[in-house]
Order: C-alpha cells, then sequence, then structure tokens
C-alpha cells in the first residue's frame, strides 16, 4: 500500500471540499445568520487540514487498485467528519454523532434526517445539508478525477462508480469524468429554471434540485415536497428524479445521436416497466382504498414511485397512510434502485436485470443440461462470468448485511416494520421508510449506536459494499506480489 500518495489525495480531497463550502459561506452572509463564523472556521480548518496532507512527499504517484480502494473508501470518511462541523459548530446539531450521521446521509445521496424541525435551521446550513446531495451524487473522486492532474485516476473512478462494471465513454478516463459533470451539471441548471418558473424561490430551486439530481431527499421544508401545493412542482421533481436514475452514459449516446443504444438499452427498459408498472398497481389501489380522484392518485403515486426506485426519499404526502398493497409495492422498490452509471443508489436494475436472465438460463438448463447459453444484455453484449460472479456475490453479501442489521436495530425494541425498512432505507440509500421512521417522522429516536450503525450502512450501500469490505482483508494492505 502506498500510504503517501493516499495521504496526498486525501489533501486534495479536503481541499476540494473547503472550497465546496464557501457557496454556503456566502449565503450565510447574505442572510446575515449566525452560521456565517462556524463556516468561515471550518473552511480554514479543513483546508489547511487538507494543505497539510497535500505536502506529502510520495516518490511513486501511481494509483493501483488497493490505493484506488483506500482513497475511496477513507475519501467518503474524512469528507463527512469534516463536513459535520459546520452543523455541531453552528448549534444546528449539537451531538458529533448526529451530525455525523445527517452529513453521511447527505453526501450518501441518503436523505435520511434527525432533525424534527427543518425550517428552523440557518439558510447557510440549510444549502450545505442539500449541497452534500451534489457532491456526492456524481462522487468527489469523480470530480477530482476530471478536474486535477491524478495518475490513475481510474482505480478511484472504478472504487467510486455505482454499478457492477465501471465504463468509460471515451479512451481517457478524465474526459469520461468531464462528460459526467458536464450533463450533471446541465440537468441541474434545468431543473433550478424549471422550478423558478413554478414559483419556487431561487434557494429552495437550487436546495431541492441538489437532492433530485443527487437523488438525496433532504428538503428545506418539514413537510418536504408536499409543503409545494403545485401538481407543477411535483411533476417537475418527479420527472427528473426518474432521469437521474437513468445511465448517465445513455445521455452521452443521445448528444451522439445514438438513438439505437438508448432505444434498445435493456436496463432502461426495465427500469422504466417497473415505474409504470408500479405507478399503475398503486394508483388503482389507492383510487380504490383512499382516493377518489384517479388523477390525483396517478401524481401521487408516480411521485413516490420515482422517490423510492431513484433512492431519492422526497414525499408529497404521507405514503405511510396508505394500503397494505402500495406499501408493500414500495418496499420491494427499496430493493431495486435505479440504473447503473446513475446517481441512484440500491441494488441498481443491472443487476436484477442479470439475475432475470440467470434464472432464465438455469430453467433453460433443465431441459438442455449440455447447451451453453451465455448471458447477454443489450444485444451482442455477453456478460463475462467474472461479472456475473460478482453480481451473485453482491447479492449474498447485501442481504446477509441487511438480515443482520435488521437483527441488531430490533434489539431497540423496535417494531418489526420500522426495524427492516430502517435497514433497507439506510443500506439501499432511500431516506424514509415506514412505521417509526415514515416520511412525516424522523431517525432522531433511535441510540447512539443504531445511528453509528445506520451510518456504516449509508456508506456501504453509497460504495457499493465491497470497496468499503475489501479495506479489511490483511492482504490489502500488503505490497502486490
Amino acid at each position: 500500500m502506498n500510504y503517501r500518495i493516499v495521504g496526498k489525495t486525501l489533501g486534495i480531497i479536503l481541499i476540494i471540499e473547503a472550497l465546496l463550502m464557501i457557496p454556503s459561506f456566502l449565503i450565510s452572509i447574505y442572510y446575515n445568520q449566525v452560521d456565517k463564523y462556524p463556516f468561515l472556521f471550518c473552511i480554514l480548518l479543513t483546508g489547511a487540514v487538507g494543505f497539510i496532507m497535500y505536502k506529502i512527499k510520495a516518490d511513486k504517484k501511481a494509483i493501483k487498485i488497493k490505493e484506488g480502494l483506500a482513497i475511496a473508501s477513507f475519501g467518503w470518511i474524512v469528507l463527512s467528519i469534516f463536513g459535520a462541523l459546520p452543523f455541531v459548530l453552528s448549534d444546528s446539531i449539537p451531538s458529533y454523532v448526529d451530525a455525523l450521521f445527517e452529513t453521511i446521509s447527505g453526501f450518501t445521496t441518503t436523505g435520511a434526517t434527525l432533525v424534527n424541525n427543518v425550517e428552523a435551521m440557518p439558510k447557510g446550513i440549510l444549502f450545505w445539508r442539500s449541497f452534500t446531495h451534489w457532491i456526492g451524487g456524481m462522487g468527489i473522486l469523480v470530480f477530482t478525477v476530471a478536474f486535477l492532474p491524478v495518475v490513475g485516476g481510474f482505480q478511484m473512478f472504478k472504487a467510486e462508480s455505482p454499478g457492477p462494471t465501471a465504463d468509460r465513454f471515451v479512451p481517457r478516463i478524465k474526459d469520461t469524468a468531464k462528460i459526467l459533470y458536464i450533463t450533471y451539471i446541465t440537468m441541474t441548471l434545468v431543473q433550478i429554471g424549471l422550478l423558478v418558473l413554478g414559483g419556487m424561490s431561487l434557494f429552495e430551486s437550487a436546495a431541492h434540485t441538489f437532492g433530485t439530481v443527487g437523488t438525496g431527499g433532504l428538503s428545506t421544508r418539514n413537510a418536504s415536497i408536499g409543503a409545494y401545493n403545485s401538481i407543477y412542482i411535483h411533476m417537475v421533481i418527479g420527472i427528473f428524479m426518474t432521469l437521474s436514475g437513468i445511465n448517465f452514459s445513455l445521455y452521452y449516446a443521445l448528444f451522439k445521436r445514438r438513438w439505437r443504444d438508448v432505444i434498445k438499452d435493456q436496463e432502461l427498459i426495465l427500469y422504466l416497466g417497473i415505474i409504470l408498472a408500479s405507478t399503475i398497481l398503486i394508483a388503482l389501489n389507492l383510487k380504490a382504498n383512499l382516493y377518489e380522484n384517479f388523477g390525483l392518485a396517478l401524481k401521487d403515486a408516480f411521485f413516490q414511485v420515482s422517490s423510492i426506485i431513484t433512492t431519492t426519499g422526497y414525499a408529497t404526502t404521507d405514503f405511510d397512510l396508505w394500503p397494505a398493497f402500495s406499501k408493500e409495492v414500495l418496499f420491494l422498490l427499496m430493493f431495486v434502485g435505479g440504473c447503473a452509471g446513475s446517481t441512484a443508489g440500491g441494488i441498481k436494475t443491472i443487476r436484477i436485470l442479470v439475475l432475470l436472465k440467470l434464472i432464465k438460463r438455469e430453467v433453460q438448463k433443465i431441459f438442455h443440461p449440455r447447451a451453453i447459453i451465455p448471458i447477454r444484455v443489450g444485444g451482442e453484449k455477453v456478460v463475462s462470468n467474472e461479472t456475473i460472479t460478482g453480481i451473485t456475490s453482491f447479492f449474498a453479501l447485501y442481504f446477509f448485511i441487511f438480515i443482520v442489521s435488521t437483527v441488531l436495530v430490533s434489539l431497540e425494541g423496535i417494531d418489526f416494520e420500522s426495524s427492516i425498512t430502517s435497514v433497507a432505507a439506510t443500506l439501499g440509500n432511500i431516506g424514509p421508510g415506514f412505521g417509526f421512521i415514515g416520511p412525516t417522522r424522523t431517525f432522531s429516536g433511535f441510540s447512539a449506536w443504531s445511528k453509528i450503525l445506520f451510518s456504516i450502512l449509508m456508506l456501504l450501500g453509497r460504495l457499493e459494499l465491497f470497496t468499503m469490505i475489501a479495506l479489511f482483508v490483511p492482504k490489502s494492505w500488503r505490497n502486490e506480489i
């Protein structure tokens, strides 16, 4: 392990974080609120520590697999440790454990919150809280690779990328990272403009856009998006949540006019098919049991389906009061997630697709035991055995962690529904769940130990399990043979 290059790169990440705190500091100055001095101190402290680490001399600057994993894992941890300081120093969240939970929830785009009265928080803190979604949505390492000279950037990009594989759009990984961020920034600016046209203030438009394109879900209002009695705003956010859950490489394909690549993308077809089917089923169930207006039922169903499958976590209504069937559909969507290569969390639709094809192949082999049947995704593209093994291992590890964590949380005496959905919501980076952590409630009632567990689950979910777990393998710390 090249510890020097790891420390040096972590220093770069801290310097970037200090710079990214400046907009929140400027907003706190503009509104003349109590958080301006805490932000100033945090910017100076984070920048100073980052500069000291950056000055570490590293003879070997190449980043290999082990260094990439270490930078990805420790990068997110260090980012959260310093990112939590403004909450504590401004007294917005006095407990550091709670502030760390809130910060990790922001950076991992989970959207789970401990704050019971969000609207009482200072403007700068509210902006930082939402901005962490935008930073974490595309990934701080992708930003580092895109705009700074890093040797071995692909290992960092690969360690942070969501999905079973990390694909390049173009030969140079730096150019791929730039394309991702250009797309990301464009979507952000377009949505902010649309929300402003809908009557939302510029501040709140930016904050909610950060949570939408970053698929985070932390709102500036206690009632989340339900605070805005506007079908237009609900639909804009619902549509952009859906768009943010699509593989960003498809937007580049559209830009290059490769329509065939988009239309025949099997992951996209399955993703949109699940959204359509779930929306119709829930809307019909709501119309039969709760709503008189089918159009309103359809609108709320689409918004919540889009919110849960993309792991955003915004809400327009208290879906914890919905009929059992609708809640069960939403619960199942917690285990789907968006597309690989998107800002959404969860298991990812591509893994579900490959799993379904594996099941189909095993059924076919009952009748043709000697047949060699490759798994194909997207026409002629054959999924390698290495990728299939990785996907099946991911499912096994995901549900092992899910079951063990649910048992640990239940030791607090929390009911089964709340225990199981709180773990699903944090491990899948979703945010709200049912019961004790429904859309109108928060995670504040859990003990400090459970909050630490949830924080670990959020990091594991964002880094796709193996990135962090690989660091605990002793061989990863020894020199490569």
